[in-house]
């Protein structure tokens, strides 16, 4: 008879007998999955040092094009008078070149050659922009000579450049050439200024160090063990360097405020949206808590205001309707009028070297003597404000976005430790930042605001949040009746490799960003032997990690610039300026 079913028995037999078979045929998938995804990583990092490579080639290839455009400008025209060129401030290049006794060929020749000379010993320049003869050219035939008529500037790396790459320091961005320029560089030619060269930046942009896989270290002009700080870093070190008289920065957490507090120059992060933001690259696009805008960067505080007053302008109200039409302000830049300036010179929660501290109290004496009102400040709630509010925002997402970022790239060395944390599930975070907290309170509450928000829902209140603690930071400014602030400045500039390992550092500018106030950076002093032997002596408000690498990451400063920070309240650059303008005219005539 037929068996219509098979007893328990046999079934049980069957399938031992069919468990090796079927035990070796999983194993033969996990492998040829395990191999697979080492196969598909070693692709793509092998295309990604492809890629790096072929950028590298090409830099190389556009510093030969800089060396050729001025040695057949010194052929056709002979040598000119570079340093006399080199040592005229902004205000008085662009007079000079109006009227005609500089010509705009010899400017434009005799800056590529210093950019050259510069990067030669820093490295901050990775792009030339050779379109800038051409523009010259046009420039000559053109009737109506604009504010920045002839000035040679530069750019960071994520100004747009119609035909020039926008990298980010990301093989993610590699080889796609903007399709325009972006709205600023437009306003600015139309302006009258020569974009010429594109500079070095730290990888995916989010950190004060200037580093990344594709190009390498940027030093500072300085000191070549120190870094020329981020993420404008080649921006700060090409201008400290001379290789530049003007140039455009962004900043989102500090990135022009950091460079220019380590290189010695002047900066200015005007308020959201004062400035148009379109054809700006940024990796973390999308986040609103952190407002990121383009500024200025250069060797004195009229450049900043020139900029400002230049770019202000029709052309860019038209060009970018969300910008609102307000010129600058002569008025204000220019009142002589006696302020009410609050000041502190260490905010409770990153103690500053003891050469910040010390700038900030002189200038203030300064200041008063200069017939001004100084009024101690304290900004409420920092710690809430940097964490809650500032990178809990800028992670909204965990960190997601910016990881993505990251996944053909080799991370630079620089970023590693901050890397590991970007990538560790929220839930981790917080889980760490739990156990944490008893012995590292400052580094726990960090570490959790990193996890981000948890739905729609807890960003919405996280929104809520920051527009109830600006409201709470302008009722203490109201109450003192203050026209401006000053404040400390991160610096001077850290050891090469630090940056990463101090994210924190942040702390002096990023606070600004959330409050979206203008602020801006000038020099007012220099590191001395005795700020040193105090250093020697520093421990910080915790005493944890992070007071201990920072004595680690600023140590053997002396002789390095210091600056201060000046900010006023929203939309009012033109005042933050102003008290910039005073900064700089009571400390130079002070030092000399």
């Amino acid at each position: 008879m037929p068996r219509h079913h098979d007893c328990p028995a046999d079934m049980l037999k069957s399938l031992w007998l069919l468990l090796p078979s079927a035990s070796l045929l999983v194993v033969t998938a996990l492998c040829c999955l395990a191999t697979g995804f080492l196969l598909s990583r070693w692709a793509s990092r092998r295309c990604s040092r492809e890629r790096i490579q072929r950028a590298r080639i090409e830099r190389d290839h556009v510093l030969e094009q800089m060396e050729k455009a001025v040695a057949i400008y010194k052929m056709q025209h002979g040598d000119v008078a570079s340093s006399r060129i080199l040592s005229l401030p902004l205000m008085e290049l662009v007079e000079q070149l109006k009227k005609g006794s500089v010509s705009l060929e010899s400017a434009l020749h005799v800056y590529i050659e210093k950019a050259l000379e510069v990067t030669r010993e820093v490295n901050c320049v990775i792009d030339f922009l050779p379109e800038c003869e051409t523009q010259l050219q046009e420039l000559k035939k053109q009737q109506e000579k604009g504010l920045l008529y002839g000035v040679p500037i530069s750019l960071k790396d994520n100004a747009g450049y119609k035909g020039h790459n926008s990298h980010c320091g990301l093989v993610h961005y590699l080889g796609v050439d903007e399709a325009e320029d972006s709205v600023v560089v437009q306003v600015l030619k139309k302006q009258g200024a020569i974009p010429f060269v594109k500079t070095n930046i730290p990888q995916s942009m989010i950190n004060f160090d200037c580093s990344n896989s594709i190009y390498g270290q940027t030093l500072n002009p300085h000191n070549h063990k120190k870094t020329c700080g981020g993420s404008s870093g080649g921006e700060g070190a090409l201008i400290a360097g001379g290789g530049a008289i003007l140039g455009v920065g962004t900043d989102v957490l500090g990135s022009i405020r950091m460079p220019s507090s380590f290189c010695g120059i002047c900066g200015l992060k005007p308020s959201g949206d004062r400035l148009s933001d379109l054809g700006l690259l940024n990796p973390v696009s999308g986040m609103k808590s952190a407002v990121c805008m383009p500024g200025p960067m250069a060797r004195d505080v009229d450049s900043l205001a020139l900029f400002m007053k230049a770019v202000l302008c029709d052309d860019l109200f038209q060009l970018d309707p969300t910008v609102p039409p307000v010129p600058f302000n002569d008025e204000i830049y220019n009142s002589k009028r006696r302020l009410t300036i609050g000041f502190y010179d260490t905010d409770g929660y990153f103690l500053p070297h003891p050469s910040v501290r010390r700038a900030i109290q002189e200038t203030k004496t300064l200041l008063e003597e200069a017939g001004h009102k100084l009024v101690p400040f304290t900004p409420p709630r920092i710690e809430y404000a940097l964490n809650e509010l500032c990178l809990k925002g800028f992670f909204a997402d965990g960190g997601a976005t910016l990881v993505d970022k990251f996944r053909p790239d080799i991370v630079d060395p620089n970023l590693k430790q901050q890397m590991f944390l970007w990538k560790m599930p929220s839930i981790v975070k917080k889980i760490v930042s739990f156990f944490m907290r008893p012995v590292f309170p400052r580094i726990a509450n960090h570490v959790e605001a990193h996890s981000g928000c948890s739905s729609v829902k807890d960003l919405w209140k996280h929104y809520t949040a920051i527009k109830d603690y600006r409201c709470d930071y302008l009722k203490e400014w109201r109450k003192l009746g203050l026209d401006a602030l000053l404040c400390p400045a991160l610096g001077p500039a850290f050891n090469i490799g630090h940056p990463g390992k101090l994210f924190a550092g942040f702390s002096f500018t990023m606070l600004f960003n959330i409050l979206n106030f203008p602020a801006g950076i000038l020099p007012v002093t220099t590191v001395t032997a005795e700020d040193e032997e105090e250093l020697k002596h520093y421990k910080g408000y915790y005493n944890d990690p992070w007071d201990k690498e920072f004595i680690k990451g600023i140590e053997g400063g002396v002789g390095l610039p210091v600056a201060v920070q000046c900010v006023a309240l929203q939309w009012q650059e033109e005042q933050c300026l102003r008290l910039m303008k005073e900064v700089e005219t009571v400390t130079r005539g002070h030092n000399k």
